[in-house]
């Protein structure tokens, strides 16, 4: 048993049980969320009030932006992977993202005008190549603080999470709040300084990460070619690719077709090296983690209405007055991470005592509890709103009760997922898998985007928005009840029992 809770790399010490490094991530991370998310508050009353998009427009432009976030992990994985390790990615994407929130604070006078709508296409394509270096690749470093086979792992993730979900609140209300009330440039301004704190906090940690995310192969790096260091071609070449997503942007169709057909490699790339390449045990976990993949394009589709229909919802047809005082709509996307800082360490603490006592749910059951419960929060919202009169305001409560049945969710699926990828990847394809995981996530994204559109009819009210989500709420549940049946398939393709450490170790984990 005490191989089972080895403290891989523990030289300088733990915190609460963890290695320090863990809190630098968490630090660093939380304030990339405070910028991240205090944006996302605020992007599509932005788009619909200031830019003077239509509701649909609006929505899929959301929606194509939110996929790229997540598509470029799959380039920033694959680089970090071959040359650049983990940390060397990481920085350079908290570089770009602190360039791109500060050009956010740009806003012209609004309307259609060209000249400050590419400036901000341009602070877009920032973003989106920043988060491409940093997302996958901050969560490979957390798990590379700890052996495979380390029970602490679903809590580390879970307390990196629940330090995500601070900066998210922190970022919703704050920039929400400023954004709204005083001006969009005051909302933007302080994401950029969110983001630059995450920055500075990186650079200063990096003595705690004890070596992790290093590049396998420095002189690679180190060698010249046409007179300059391998590394700064890598960065110039990314650059290149800020110009392409600047590009892709502002044509929001070609976004679900590059989604289609890299989406298509991907898979196929994935599960040929899993197929000819690969023993069979990891072959078997290959397979499980593609599931799990698949399994989350649903979940992030209805999940992400948040930020675009439900947002909308929550500012035209929500009474918001609380205190005496209407709370401006974006601060209400600060409910789900202040939720998930609440209930994160109680989910930490859970999965880690029914682990020891062999009860634990595996993490496809965990994915079908998380989809069930997605539903039900759209069925709760559909509930209140039909409890009112026509035309009336639906009660403030139910956007409370929708979140916090999508935040249980989410902490069923989207933590254990991640530790998931990092558990069940051989460790040379892990940023690749991770980055496979955010490719979901984009896909789930571009969709949610099209089902807020499909909200946003010409003359759709409410009421059509409640039907969608009626509809989308008893699909969730319907998936969630049947992967929950299936889970203990999925689970022996997963070879708990055969997990090794990295000094060889077998340990246990079926139970």
């Amino acid at each position: 048993m005490s191989d089972t809770y080895k403290e891989a790399g523990d030289a300088r010490g733990t915190f609460f049980g963890h290695p320090k490094g863990l809190f630098v991530l968490f630090f660093a991370e939380m304030w990339e969320r405070f910028s991240y998310y205090g944006m996302r508050a605020l992007l599509i009353f932005y788009l619909v009030q200031h830019w003077m998009f239509s509701d649909g427009e609006a929505s899929v432009i959301y929606g194509a932006y939110t996929a790229l976030v997540y598509i470029t992990p799959v380039i920033g994985g694959y680089l970090a992977d071959r040359y650049l390790g983990q940390r060397k990615a990481v920085l350079f994407g908290a570089v770009l993202l602190t360039f791109g929130h500060f050009l956010m604070a740009f806003e012209g006078s609004g309307g259609q005008d060209a000249a400050a709508l590419n400036i901000f296409w341009l602070a877009l394509a920032f973003i989106i190549v920043g988060s491409g270096f940093l997302k996958a690749n901050i969560s490979v470093i957390v798990g590379q603080l700890y052996s495979r086979t380390d029970v602490r792992r679903d809590g580390a993730y879970t307390i990196f999470y629940m330090g995500i979900n601070l900066g998210a609140a922190l970022g919703a209300i704050i920039a929400g709040v400023l954004g709204q009330v005083y001006g969009w440039k005051y909302g933007f301004g302080a994401a950029g300084i969110g983001m630059l704190f995450g920055l500075l906090v990186f650079i200063w940690g990096k003595p705690y990460l004890m070596g992790r995310g290093e590049a396998k192969n420095p002189e690679r790096l180190e060698a010249k070619h046409f007179g300059m260091k391998f590394e700064w071609i890598l960065y110039g070449l990314s650059m290149m690719v800020i110009g392409l997503v600047w590009f892709l942007i502002q044509y929001q169709a070609l976004v679900g077709t590059v989604l289609g057909i890299s989406g298509a490699i991907l898979v196929i790339y994935v599960l040929y090296i899993a197929l000819v390449k690969l023993p069979a045990v990891d072959r078997d976990r290959i397979f499980a983690a593609m599931f799990l993949i698949f399994g989350s394009i649903l979940f992030w589709a209805l999940f992400e209405q948040a930020g675009s229909s439900l947002n909308l919802f929550t500012d035209r047809s929500v009474d918001r007055s609380m205190f005496g005082w209407e709370v401006p709509a974006a601060v209400f996307q600060s409910i789900n991470a202040i939720y998930i800082v609440l209930l994160a360490p109680f989910f930490a603490i859970l999965w880690t005592w029914l682990a020891r006592r062999g009860w634990e749910p595996s993490a496809p059951a965990k994915f079908g509890l998380g989809m069930t419960q997605l539903g039900a929060g759209f069925l709760v919202l559909v509930l209140g709103a039909s409890s009112v009169g026509a035309g009336e305001l639906t009660p403030v409560l139910f956007i409370f009760l929708i979140y916090l049945l999508h935040t249980t969710g989410e902490l069923c699926l989207s933590p254990v997922g991640l530790s998931a990828m990092n558990r069940l990847a051989p460790a040379h394809m892990a940023s690749l898998i991770m980055g496979t995981w955010f490719f979901a996530s984009a896909t789930g994204n571009f969709a949610a985007g099209l089902i807020s559109a499909a909200t946003s009819a010409e003359g759709a009210g409410p009421d059509v928005v409640i039907e969608v989500y009626s509809t989308v709420g008893w699909v969730a549940v319907g998936v969630g009840v049947g992967v929950m049946l299936i889970a203990p398939l999925i689970k022996k393709l997963m070879h708990l029992d055969k997990l090794e450490d990295d000094d060889g170790i077998t340990v246990d984990r079926s139970a």
